[in-house]
């Protein structure tokens, strides 16, 4: 199966402004992106999908590929959804724009998971080690089946250890043992789903936990989940760019 990396970057942000360009390293975001997302094995191209003709320049300037979409758009699904329209590959995977420490792996890992003829959509899930992780609804937490497939996405803690979590604080021990996982946000789709999720209207469960993904699983769609040992982190803010900036330069 033919597969693209579609990574949807947008000017406009409450917290941000312009984040796609904002330089990490000396390097704009959307670069960082770009390059890795170029190391995939199995994806044959990567294209970014902007509504800004700064960051369409941009990324030509540093020999990339780029497509100018609506500033309409209420989501990236939805951006990418109008760039693949216009192309002919079986997998269309979404990378955020804000991910440059996304491994060529990972999108490996996601696309992978769509040769299960079950999978309408595939994604990641890490084990989380960090209790305050388990907490934190910035974390989404996922839980799924023997086979890999999503039940439910949530910002709460899932499943809930009543009796841990009822009675005491967690131990790093009591940390270590538990199965929970926080769902690491990058998507792999078929052609035919991508199109079809992106013209229903938000959902009931999406609209309360504020979960695209959920608007694919009341719709019936089967997502599958792979475990991956990588780590990400995203961009939201200015101070979350400092801190990986920071991070980089110790680890030099």
């Amino acid at each position: 199966m033919s597969a693209i990396v579609i990574i949807p970057a947008r000017f406009s942000s409450t917290r941000f402004p312009g984040k796609p360009l904002a330089l990490l390293r000396g390097v704009p975001l959307v670069e960082h992106v770009y390059r890795n997302s170029l190391n995939s094995r199995l994806a044959d191209s990567v294209l970014v999908a902007t509504d800004n003709e700064e960051i369409y320049n941009k990324v030509g300037s540093f020999g990339g590929k780029a497509v100018m979409t609506s500033a309409d758009h209420s989501s990236g699904t939805d951006r990418i959804a109008e760039a693949a329209a216009a192309l002919d590959y079986d997998i269309i995977v979404n990378v955020q724009g804000d991910e440059p420490l996304i491994k060529p792996d990972m999108i490996d890992e996601a696309i992978a998971v769509l040769d299960d003829r079950e999978a309408a959509i595939g994604t990641l899930a890490k084990r989380v080690s960090d209790q305050r992780e388990i907490f934190d609804p910035n974390i989404v937490k996922v839980v799924f089946d023997n086979k890999g497939f999503a039940f439910y996405f949530s910002r709460a803690p899932i499943p809930y250890y009543r009796d841990l979590f009822d009675a005491r604080a967690l131990s790093a021990q009591d940390v270590s043992d538990l199965l929970i996982f926080k769902h690491i946000g990058i998507y792999s789709y078929r052609r035919n789903v991508l199109n079809e999720i992106t013209k229903f209207e938000p959902s009931r469960l999406e609209m309360i936990e504020k979960l695209e993904q959920l608007r694919a699983l009341e719709h019936g769609y089967r997502i599958k989940i792979k475990e991956t040992f990588f780590e990400t982190a995203g961009v939201d803010t200015p101070e979350d760019l400092e801190r990986i900036e920071k991070c980089l330069n110790s680890s030099l």
